[in-house]
């Protein structure tokens, strides 16, 4: 089945600095796929594009950025696994990639069009997942990337179509280089399933304690810019 369009009225925003506290429901979705498919490029992409201002990312590869949602405040957690996936259906996954599917509540398995070896991997890292989630039905969208480089393409489009149906998956072809629309896309309908998933779900849906308001990286700096030139005016008036 192919990725829906996004509805114009499910959108994500940067939460406004109206107080010092407030409380955050998280979203948590992994990326997942072998090396040089487009993964870190994607979730950047994302980031960068769909917000204004910052956005964290940790040593372990795990973006995150305060939203709001459907007029909810959200802490949306990007993790970007590493590409150490073994394609042999009964080889276990790296502790890296087994942590991340037991974090995740959604996920995005991605390939290359260029590296048919890519592909290959998609289908048993799908079943590691549906190993660990076998009671439950956390969203998966098989993402076919890099579709702009026609004259390297080693899986048709139909492929990836054809095993998306077969896993009853949701699947889309992009170029994250050309159409950052279509990446967007992806991560809001991705963050679509999951709240549909914990509002079917109560009883898990992860919310936070009251939280500290990160301030703004632009006004911090402005202050600090502000107080700088201030200093010596001060010591100035003590030496005076």
């Amino acid at each position: 089945m192919r990725l829906p369009i996004m509805s114009g009225n499910f959108l994500l925003a940067p939460i406004p600095e109206t107080g010092d506290y407030f409380t955050v429901r998280d979203i948590r979705m992994a990326v997942m796929g072998t090396s040089g498919v487009g993964k870190t490029a994607m979730i950047v992409r994302f980031l960068t594009k769909r917000f204004i201002g910052d956005y964290e990312a940790n040593t372990g590869n795990l973006y995150s950025r305060l939203v709001v949602m459907e007029g909810e405040q959200t802490s949306l957690h990007i993790q970007d696994t590493p590409g150490c996936i073994q394609v042999e259906e009964n080889v276990s996954p790296a502790a890296e990639v087994l942590r991340s599917v037991q974090w995740a509540e959604g996920f995005l398995l991605v390939y290359s069009v260029t590296d048919y070896m890519s592909y290959q991997c998609i289908r048993p890292l799908y079943h590691q997942i549906r190993k660990v989630h076998s009671d439950s039905k956390f969203p998966v969208i098989i993402v076919a990337n890099k579709g702009d480089l026609l004259h390297v393409r080693q899986v048709p489009s139909d492929a990836g179509l054809q095993m998306a149906n077969e896993l009853g998956c949701s699947f889309v072809e992009i170029s994250t280089s050309e159409n950052c629309q279509d990446v967007c896309d992806v991560f809001q309908h991705l963050c679509k399933e999951i709240t549909k998933l914990q509002a079917a779900n109560p009883g898990e849906k992860r919310r936070g304690s009251i939280m500290p308001r990160p301030k703004s990286p632009n006004m911090q700096d402005l202050k600090r810019r502000f107080k700088q030139a201030l200093s010596p005016k001060v010591k100035a008036s003590t030496v005076a």
